[in-house]
Formats: C-alpha cells, structure tokens, sequence
C-alpha cells in the first residue's frame, strides 16, 4: 500500500505534469486555429506564426524560419509498455514513422487505425511504426488496454516532452515522423495523418532506400504533395460563413 507522503507527491506529479499538457494542448490550438500555420521545407512541418511579431509591410517578407528538425534519428530512449527503458535507435535500419500521441488527442485516436493497417500493409518494406505517447503512464496502459495498437509504444511523461523537442516538432500533436533505412529523417507531419499523405511519404521513402531518390529529392517531393493535398482537403471542406454553419 502506497504511504501518504508517497501517495500526496504522485498527486502533485501528475497535477503539475497535467498542467503541462493542457498548456500542450491550448498552445496547439492556439497554433492552428489563431495564428495560422507555415510550411517549412523539411516534409511538410506545419508550425504555428508567432503572435507577437508585427510583419513590416513595407518591407520585403522575409522567409518564414522553421523550427529546426534534426537530420538523423535523435537519441532518445523511454520506457515501454512493460517498463524496460528502450533507446529509439533499437528500431533503426529499417523505415520507421515515429508518431507522436496523446490519449486526450481526438486527432490522435482517429489515426491508430491507419497506423495498424500501415504496418500490417507495408511489412514487405519492413516499416516499423514506433508510438511514442506523452500522457501520464497508467493512461496510456489503460487506453491501449481497451483500443487495439499494433505497434511498439513509448510513454513519456516529463522525459516524453523532451523527446517531442530533440525532434524540433514543439507542442502540436500528434505528429508523424518518416525515417528512412539510414536514419535519416524525410518527412515532418503535424497535424492528422490521412492515408493519401502516409501512402505518398512511405513510397518515396521507398524510393530513397532503393536508391531511386536521393534525400533531398524525397524531402521537396513530400513537402509539394503534402501542400497540394492540404489545399485540395480545404477546397472540399465547406465554409461555415458561407453555409450558415
């Protein structure tokens, strides 16, 4: 039986750790909903516009400078759903898409379906699809209890938000993250992940791990397609102003 001191600093634990996700959470929305959104050159990474910045108008617009995603595969290690610590770069020498998740993430919950299907589709490539979750431990082991995820899992809490910053991707999920059988990384998606998107960014990772693409090729090929594909989903989804929604 856990202590009273024991029990009272768990629960101040998880409020302070609570208190962080939703500032996660408000912050992203406040990202996509407020702000807008940029496109960054490195796959496609959609990253919020700082507020606090008044654009000169009668100056040239300078470029839009993109959270820095790191080249290669981080060191990252984290415990998984049995508890062993498991360092990220286990996975490597394969493909891997590193998807980034909460439980109280609605996006999140929608993708694990596609996420399932992906590996179970794409076992002739050898992907591997790695979850890394950043939500409090007995959350996750309880969600993933009662909802089918085929895949390796990682649970972070305090270590878990370090891992989202080591890959430049802040505090938006869920994010996915395509890495090819070199440990490079090719593609950054934040936001929802649609089959459309996944099926494009793993062939072309295909491509560069058969030596058909060069990396950089892949990277401007993913990041065009992602931008095509979010304007055609925003075309096609109905304006509230304009409905009377």
């Amino acid at each position: 039986m856990q202590d009273p001191a024991a029990r009272a600093a768990n629960q101040q634990r998880r409020s302070l750790l609570g208190l962080a996700f939703i500032v996660i959470a408000v912050s992203a929305l406040a990202g996509y909903l407020i702000f807008g959104a940029v496109q960054s050159d490195r796959g496609g990474q959609t990253l919020p516009v700082r507020p606090d910045v008044q654009p000169d108008l009668t100056a040239e617009p300078a470029p839009a400078k993109p959270r820095v995603v790191p080249e290669l595969l981080p060191e990252i290690t984290l415990a998984n759903r049995e508890g062993v610590p498991t360092a990220l770069s286990s996975y490597a020498g394969r493909p891997l898409l590193i998807n980034f998740w909460a439980t109280w993430c609605a996006p999140c919950r929608r993708e694990i379906p596609l996420l399932n299907e992906l590996r179970q589709e794409r076992t002739q490539q050898k992907l591997e699809i790695v979850g890394i979750a950043v939500d409090f431990r007995e959350d996750v082991l309880q969600y993933v209890k009662e909802t089918q995820v085929d895949y390796p899992l990682l649970i972070g809490e305090e270590d878990g938000l370090a891992a989202a910053d080591a890959f430049g991707v802040g505090l938006a999920f869920p994010v996915s993250i395509f890495v090819d059988g070199s440990s490079r990384i090719l593609a950054v998606k934040v936001g929802e992940l649609h089959r459309d998107e996944a099926d494009f960014i793993l062939d072309r990772v295909a491509d560069v791990d058969s030596e058909n693409m060069a990396p950089d090729t892949a990277r401007a090929a993913i990041a065009a397609e992602l931008q095509r594909l979010a304007s055609v989903r925003a075309e096609s989804t109905p304006d509230k102003a304009t409905t009377g929604g």
